[in-house]
């Protein structure tokens, strides 16, 4: 060792968002000292090797950390989610980790930041520049990477890629698309959907497009998920929706039937029964884009790809090399692995504690982990959610969110919390608006009736 040990209350592995969110609402609520290490040179996690032109899916006021709004608060006038809150693009949200970590976390006094470092098994952390090394000795181990998350451009295709045949993540997209005449997309995910959205907001004609779609997946409609007043009751009125689909279904295929009815739940292709489901979440002009492109091969998932023709688990299709740029969307965003208890000891493993709400569970783990002293206590309000990979998993999360929501309802605290984090969408609303808005309490109403048969109906669900 060439420099001396550094003592801290926690040692947080990584930088990304949940990390940073995680480490903002300790900063905030207690007095402890924090060491974040990261193998990147700045904070954002897998933000920094996203695709030039990716957005959050989801509002920027309710994501980031606690303490530092993201975004102005607008509403989009125009493209694809107009009508809605605005979405930050990825280099306003790597921004504002790192504005952050410059003028919040570092000013404090109580945060160290280790980039461009490796952190090993027995907390000495070597710099990947120096080769430097120094032992952390920390009250508390955080892992901020139990996510293990997979982009494009740091995952290789998992299928051979032939001699003279043009394969790249989306990343390169931009800069390479104007040499191509044709495109062929690989993934349904979210990154292919991105893939080719962009491709035709940039001109290409859907007939330039083949996607490969080894899994149809359920979307969610983005109009459901919108913070703000002029959204309340729409917010309202899709929780109760989910309850009481989950309530009266008599079988899965008919809870996923009334989900698509009261419009939670969205096909791409109307025709195809999804069998796949990532959260991910859709506009109706996103939607529509999607619709155009009428080449879609459904045929597997893609094993090779060589000049003369691409192969797949179903059989090969003939393409034209020369002309053609393979975009590979193909990694799997968050991978599907079990959970473990987040408080352990003295580590904590930051999970999902809501679905679908990374920086909103980390921040709130921050939260309990700084208000209640008793381990049992901590884990029965953090109850994790393990990322999904097909349509039952929306049940499966369901079942959890719905525990959790009732353990934090009775603890007062909780409920002052969430009320008061920019993090959350409406809970702040549900307390200053229900006695001015007559049509979301009708639907806050029809939740709280069908939320007790719904959380039994789940268990029969899925077990039948």
């Amino acid at each position: 060792m060439t420099e001396p040990a550094i003592t801290t209350d926690y040692l947080i592995k990584g930088a990304g968002a949940t990390a940073m969110a995680f480490a903002d609402t300790l900063l905030t609520e207690t007095d402890a000292t924090m060491v974040l290490v990261d193998r990147r040179d700045r904070p954002g996690g897998h933000w920094n090797d996203a695709y030039p032109f990716v957005r959050l899916h989801q509002p920027s006021a309710n994501y980031g950390v606690p303490s530092a709004p993201l975004g102005s608060g607008r509403i989009d006038e125009a493209g694809s989610n107009a009508g809605f809150h605005e979405l930050a693009a990825g280099h306003e949200v790597l921004s504002h980790f790192d504005g952050v970590m410059r003028q919040r976390f570092l000013p404090s006094g109580r945060v160290t930041y280790l980039p461009m470092s490796e952190l090993g098994d027995d907390g000495v952390v070597t710099s990947m520049l120096s080769g430097e090394q120094r032992r952390i000795e920390a009250r508390r181990f955080v892992d901020a990477t139990h996510s293990k998350m997979q982009v494009p451009s740091t995952t290789p295709p998992s299928y051979a890629v032939g001699a003279g045949v043009a394969c790249a993540p989306l990343n390169d997209l931009p800069r390479a698309a104007p040499r191509y005449d044709r495109f062929v997309v690989i993934g349904a995910g979210k990154t292919g959907m991105d893939a080719c959205i962009w491709l035709l907001e940039n001109g290409a004609d859907p007939d330039q497009i083949t996607w490969i779609v080894s899994r149809d997946p359920w979307v969610l409609n983005r109009g459901n998920f919108q913070p703000g007043d002029s959204f309340f009751a729409r917010f309202c009125e899709s929780i109760a929706d989910q309850a009481e689909a989950v309530a009266q279904a008599d079988s899965i295929e008919d809870l996923f039937a009334r989900l698509e009815v009261a419009d939670e739940l969205r096909r791409i292709d109307p025709t195809v029964t999804p069998t796949a489901y990532h959260c991910a979440i859709l506009s109706d002009g996103e939607l529509a884009q999607l619709r155009r492109i009428g080449n879609v091969v459904r045929m597997g998932h893609v094993t090779a790809i060589d000049t003369a023709e691409i192969h797949l688990d179903g059989g090969t299709i003939p393409m034209d090399a020369g002309t053609t740029l393979y975009v590979d969307c193909s990694a799997a965003g968050i991978p599907t692995h079990p959970s473990t208890p987040v408080f352990d000891g003295d580590r904590i493993t930051l999970q999902w504690v809501r679905t679908c709400q990374p920086t909103f569970s980390a921040a709130f783990i921050g939260h309990v982990e700084a208000t209640y002293p008793d381990e049992a206590q901590k884990n029965h309000l953090c109850t994790p959610i393990v990322p999904p990979t097909v349509p039952l998993d929306w049940l499966r999360m369901y079942q959890v969110e719905l525990a959790n929501r009732t353990r934090w309802a009775e603890d007062s605290g909780i409920g002052d919390w969430v009320a008061d984090s920019r993090l959350d969408a409406v809970t702040g609303n549900i307390r200053t608006r229900l006695g001015v808005d007559a049509e979301a309490a009708a639907h806050l109403g029809r939740y709280l009736e069908h939320m007790a048969p719904a959380a039994a109906k789940l268990d029969q669900l899925l077990t039948d």
